[in-house]
C-alpha cells in the first residue's frame, strides 16, 4: 500500500476562485465524516467520492496525469480536476486551479508539457501547462467547442472531435422563425439517449507548430454520419496510424431509418494526403442486403462472410506499434448489440483477418497492444467478474488477474513494465494500479488511493459468492451482500436485484446509484443473480434471453430469492424486489407473477408495456431482436410473439403489493409514460404506489441533488414496507 500523507496534505487546502463558486475538490477526512452515519456508507458519503478518469503516463514513464471528478451537493454540480503522479515519490497534486472543468490530460513535448481540455476561454478548447500546472497556454482558437483530442504519434497534427449541423430527420425551421420551438421530423433517429439530433460529431484534422492549432478539416466533410457514434463513443473510436499518414475511424454510414435498425458500423482508413477512404470490414463489391424493418434480423438471412465481410458492430481500432496491423472489436451479427465481441486483427500487406480470442468464450471489453506488436492486453467478463487476459497473435488467451475485482485497461507501457488499469468491486470505487508479468506470477502497485479519507471511516459488508440451482437443474452464480457487522443469530429484510441490459453482466461493479454497500448499510441484505441472458457463462446462456424476457431468467430471479430464503437469518415475510431498465421491466412482470413472495417493489425506468416500447424507443435494432419481430407481425411465430403476449401490462390485474415506479423525463430509449402508465394502473388498482419523476434526468440520475432524492426516496419507500 502507499504512503498517502504527501499526496492528501497536498489538497487540504483547495483553491478558491474569488470570481466563481467555491472549489469543488476533494473532501478532507472531517468533511467526510459530517456525511458518514455511524461508519456506514450514506447517499452523501457516495457523491462526496471522487470518481477517476483517465490516467496517462509520459514516455519515461516516470509521470502521470489523471482527471478526476467531485460533485457538490449544495451546487448541485460537478467539477472535474487534474492531478500529476510521480511515480517515484508516489506523490500527486492538484493541478487545475480554476472552477472551470478541465480534463483528457495527456503528455506532449516528450514530456515537458501536458495537452488537455479546459473552457476557461468560454469555449472548450485544447491547452497546454507544465508538468507542474503552470504557464498555461491556450492552443486551438475553434469558433466552436472541442469535445475530445487526439494527436498524431509526430504531433505535428491533432484530431478535433467537433459537432456538426444534422438534418437528415430532423428538418432545419424556417429562417424567419428563429425562436420557433416545432420540430418537424422526416425519418426515425430524430432522437438518441437523451437529445434531439440536431447535431452529430464529426473528426477535423488539424496542423500543430507547437504553438497552435490550425487548419482544421472534416473528414467526412458533407457525410451525414456520426463519428464517434453516439450515445456513448469517444476519441477511442479513432487511430492514427504510426506514420501519421492515416487515420481510422469508426463509423455506421447509415441515416434515419436505416440507422434504426441496424448496428452494423464498420472501421475506415482515411488518407490524409490523398483525402481517399477505404473500408476495412467489408470487400469494395459489398452490397447491403434488403431488410425488413419489422422482423428481428436475427430471423433474416444476412450475408455474413467469416474473414471477409463485417457486418455487426465493428468499432475501437488500434494500430499495431509496427503499423504492420491494426485492429479493432468485431460483432458477427447485425442488430444484436449484445453479440459475442471479438477481437479481429488485419494484417495491412495481405488483407488477411484474423479472430484472436476465439478461445475466450466472453466478449472482449477494451484492449491494446503489446509494445512489440506481437499481442494484446484486453479485458472481458467470466463468472461474474471482469479480468485482465493477454492473447498472441495466435489466438493463444491467458488469464493475467484474479480476485473478486473488475478491471479496466488505459495504457500499456513500455517492454517489462506492464500495463496501466483501474480496478473496482462492490466494496470499492476505480483506482489506478500497474500490472507487471513477473515470470509465472503478477507484481500489482496501486498509485491511487483517491476515496482513502472515506474507506478509513466507513465499515463495508462482506460480498459473498453463492451458487443457487435454477427451476431447470442448472448452477447460477449470485451475489450476496450483508449488512456492516452481520449477525447471523438476527433477521434481515431481504432484496433482490434485478439486473438491466438485458444482457450486462452482474460483475463486481461499483455504482454511485445502485450501490449494494448503501443497500447493505441501511439492514438489507441483497442478493444479485446473474440470471440467464447475462456474459460471462458462455453464448447459451447469454441467448436464452431473447424473445423470451418473461421466460426462464424470470424463474431465475425467483431462485435465487427462494435459494436466500432458506437462511434462518433472512426474513422471508419482508422482502423486496428492485430494478432498472430491463430489471425495471422484470420488477413490473415480477408484480404480476410473484406468489406473494414481496412486500415492495421498487422499478426504475422499466418497460411496462412492450407492445409501446417498439414504437417508443429509438434504437430499434433492439426490439426486433430481443423481442423477436414488431407486435403487428402476425406471421411471427409464436416464440416471436412471447414479448408481446406475455408484457408486465398484462397482469396488473394480479398486482397486490405497493410499488414506486421512478423514471426520467428525458429518458427516450424507454420512454417515461411507461412509469406514468405503471403508477396509475397501481393507484387504479387501489394500491399503495407512489411516482418520482425527474424531468431533467435521462436513463440515468446524473444530477447530485437528483441522486440524493432518489436515494432518500428509494430507502424510505423500503423501510415502509419491509421494516415494519
Amino acid at each position: 500500500m502507499l504512503v498517502m500523507s504527501a499526496m492528501t496534505a497536498a489538497t487540504l487546502a483547495q483553491p478558491v476562485d474569488a470570481q466563481n463558486a467555491p472549489f469543488i475538490g476533494r473532501q478532507r477526512a472531517d468533511q467526510v465524516a459530517q456525511t458518514v452515519k455511524n461508519g456506514r456508507l450514506t447517499p452523501e458519503a457516495l457523491w462526496g467520492m471522487g470518481r477517476i478518469g483517465g490516467f496517462a503516463l509520459n514516455q519515461q514513464g516516470n509521470m502521470g496525469v489523471y482527471s478526476v471528478t467531485y460533485y457538490s451537493i449544495q451546487q448541485n454540480k460537478s467539477h472535474s480536476v487534474l492531478y500529476s503522479y510521480d511515480m517515484n515519490t508516489q506523490e500527486s497534486k492538484c493541478l487545475t486551479t480554476s472552477t472551470k472543468s478541465e480534463g483528457g490530460g495527456v503528455f506532449i513535448k516528450g514530456g515537458s508539457k501536458i495537452a488537455f481540455l479546459s473552457s476557461e476561454s468560454g469555449s472548450s478548447q485544447v491547452w497546454e501547462m507544465n508538468p507542474d500546472g503552470t504557464e498555461r497556454r491556450q492552443l486551438s482558437h475553434e469558433p466552436d467547442d472541442v469535445l475530445e483530442f487526439l494527436f498524431s504519434p509526430d504531433e505535428a497534427q491533432v484530431i478535433l472531435i467537433k459537432e456538426v449541423e444534422s438534418t437528415t430527420s430532423i428538418q432545419k425551421n424556417d429562417e424567419d422563425l428563429p425562436q420557433a420551438t416545432g420540430i418537424v421530423c422526416n425519418d426515425l433517429m430524430y432522437k438518441h439517449w437523451d437529445q434531439y439530433v440536431r447535431a452529430i460529431p464529426h473528426p477535423f484534422v488539424a496542423a500543430f507548430d507547437g504553438n497552435k492549432i490550425s487548419g482544421a478539416f472534416d473528414i467526412l466533410k458533407d457525410e451525414p454520419y456520426e463519428c464517434p457514434m453516439l450515445p456513448f463513443g469517444g476519441v477511442e473510436q479513432l487511430a492514427w496510424s504510426p506514420d501519421g499518414r492515416q487515420v481510422a475511424y469508426t463509423c455506421r454510414k447509415k441515416t434515419g431509418r436505416d440507422y434504426a435498425i441496424s448496428t452494423d458500423s464498420d472501421i475506415y482508413l482515411y488518407d490524409i494526403q490523398s483525402g481517399q477512404t477505404r473500408n476495412l470490414c467489408k470487400p469494395a463489391d459489398y452490397k447491403e442486403p434488403e431488410k425488413n424493418a419489422t422482423v428481428s434480423l436475427a430471423q433474416q438471412s444476412v450475408n455474413q462472410q467469416e474473414g471477409d465481410c463485417n457486418v455487426g458492430y465493428d468499432q475501437n481500432p488500434q494500430f499495431s506499434p509496427n503499423g504492420r496491423y491494426i485492429a479493432w472489436t468485431s460483432m458477427e451479427r447485425d442488430g444484436y448489440e449484445s453479440d459475442r465481441t471479438r477481437l479481429c486483427v488485419l494484417n495491412l500487406k495481405t488483407g488477411s483477418k484474423t479472430y484472436v480470442t476465439e478461445s475466450f468464450e466472453s466478449g472482449v471489453n477494451e484492449f491494446c497492444w503489446t509494445p512489440d506488436s506481437k499481442g494484446f492486453y484486453f479485458t472481458g467478463v467470466w463468472h461474474g467478474r471482469t479480468h485482465v487476459y493477454t492473447t498472441n497473435l495466435k489466438g493463444e488467451v491467458n488469464q493475467l488477474t484474479r480476485g473478486d475485482y473488475d478491471y479496466t485497461l488505459l495504457q500499456a507501457l513500455p517492454v517489462g513494465r506492464g500495463v496501466l488499469v483501474k480496478r473496482h468491486s462492490m466494496s470499492a470505487a476505480d483506482e489506478v494500479f500497474t500490472l507487471v508479468p513477473e515470470g509465472k506470477g503478477l507484481r500489482i502497485r496501486q498509485l491511487t488511493e483517491e476515496n482513502k479519507a472515506f474507506y478509513d471511516q466507513i465499515t463495508m459488508g462482506e460480498v459473498k459468492e453463492r451458487w443457487v440451482k435454477t427451476s431447470d437443474g442448472k448452477d447460477m452464480l449470485c451475489w450476496v451482500i450483508y449488512p456492516p457487522h452481520f449477525d447471523a443469530k438476527n433477521k434481515y429484510p431481504a432484496l433482490l436485484f434485478c439486473e438491466g441490459g438485458p444482457q450486462s453482466p452482474v460483475s463486481q461493479f461499483w455504482s454511485y446509484r445502485w450501490n449494494f454497500q448503501v443497500m447493505a448499510a441501511n439492514d438489507y441484505i441483497i442478493i444479485a443473480p446473474n440470471r440467464r441472458g447475462l456474459p460471462g457463462f458462455g453464448m447459451e446462456w447469454l441467448e436464452e434471453i431473447s424473445g423470451d424476457y418473461s421466460g426462464q431468467c424470470m424463474q431465475d430471479y425467483l431462485s435465487a430469492i427462494d435459494d436466500l430464503c432458506r437462511e434462518p437469518y433472512v426474513d422471508k415475510d419482508h422482502l423486496g424486489a428492485v430494478g432498472a431498465s430491463f430489471g425495471g421491466y422484470s420488477v413490473y412482470w415480477l408484480a404480476g407473477n410473484h406468489d406473494k413472495r414481496f412486500k415492495a417493489f421498487i422499478a426504475h425506468d422499466g418497460i411496462y408495456n412492450t407492445q409501446q416500447q417498439y414504437v417508443e424507443t429509438e434504437e430499434l435494432w433492439f426490439p426486433n431482436w430481443d423481442m423477436g419481430s414488431a407486435p403487428w407481425e402476425k406471421a411471427a411465430n409464436e416464440q416471436m410473439q412471447k414479448a408481446f403476449a406475455t408484457s408486465p401490462h398484462l397482469y396488473v390485474d394480479r398486482w397486490d403489493t405497493p410499488i414506486l415506479c421512478i423514471h426520467g423525463q428525458r429518458d427516450f430509449r424507454i420512454e417515461y409514460t411507461q412509469a406514468e402508465s405503471a403508477f396509475t394502473a397501481a393507484r387504479m388498482r387501489g394500491l399503495d404506489a407512489q411516482l418520482l419523476l425527474f424531468p431533467d434526468e435521462n436513463h440515468w440520475v446524473l444530477k447530485p441533488q437528483n441522486g440524493i432524492l432518489w436515494q432518500r426516496t428509494f430507502f424510505r419507500w423500503l423501510d415502509k414496507y419491509l421494516k415494519h
